[in-house]
């Protein structure tokens, strides 16, 4: 299942990438979506992600559920290691740095994001852990 996830964000992303954001940022009864580009922190490869993203003034918020896994998602990791990044948002590439939002953002922003994908909602209650919204601050 997995191998197949994998496959659709990568066709997600080609498509993204060549439209220059007209395909894959915005599409009719789906929330918005951005593409992160992230470094391995083991490997050091470069790695893209489309991902849902909400907006809080100039920063972009974007959510670690990995549908509810009990682990992180392996982007999240590789931002702790490497916070200075891109993001594509539509046709525009932006350079950021990511970090974790703090307690009483994650508190005001849950809401938010849950308003853009309900799916977060059921994602926090099959997991133990505490889903992350990472803050992406334009540099």
């Amino acid at each position: 299942m997995w191998r197949l996830f994998y496959l659709g964000t990568d066709v997600h992303t080609l498509l993204y990438r060549l439209s220059r954001g007209l395909v894959g940022h915005r599409m009719p009864g789906m929330p918005a979506m951005l593409l992160l580009d992230h470094v391995g922190a083991k490997s050091g490869k470069a790695r893209t992600t489309p991902l849902v993203y909400i907006e809080d003034g100039d920063a972009f918020v974007i959510v670690a559920s990995k549908g509810g896994h009990p682990k992180h998602p392996a982007w999240f990791h590789n931002l702790r290691a490497n916070p200075e990044t891109t993001i594509q948002v539509g046709p525009r590439k932006i350079p950021v740095t990511a970090r974790v939002a703090t307690d009483a953002e994650r508190e005001r922003l849950w809401p938010e994001v849950v308003r853009a994908y309900s799916g977060y909602e059921g994602y926090q209650r099959r997991t133990d852990r505490k889903i992350p919204l990472v803050m992406l601050e334009p540099r």
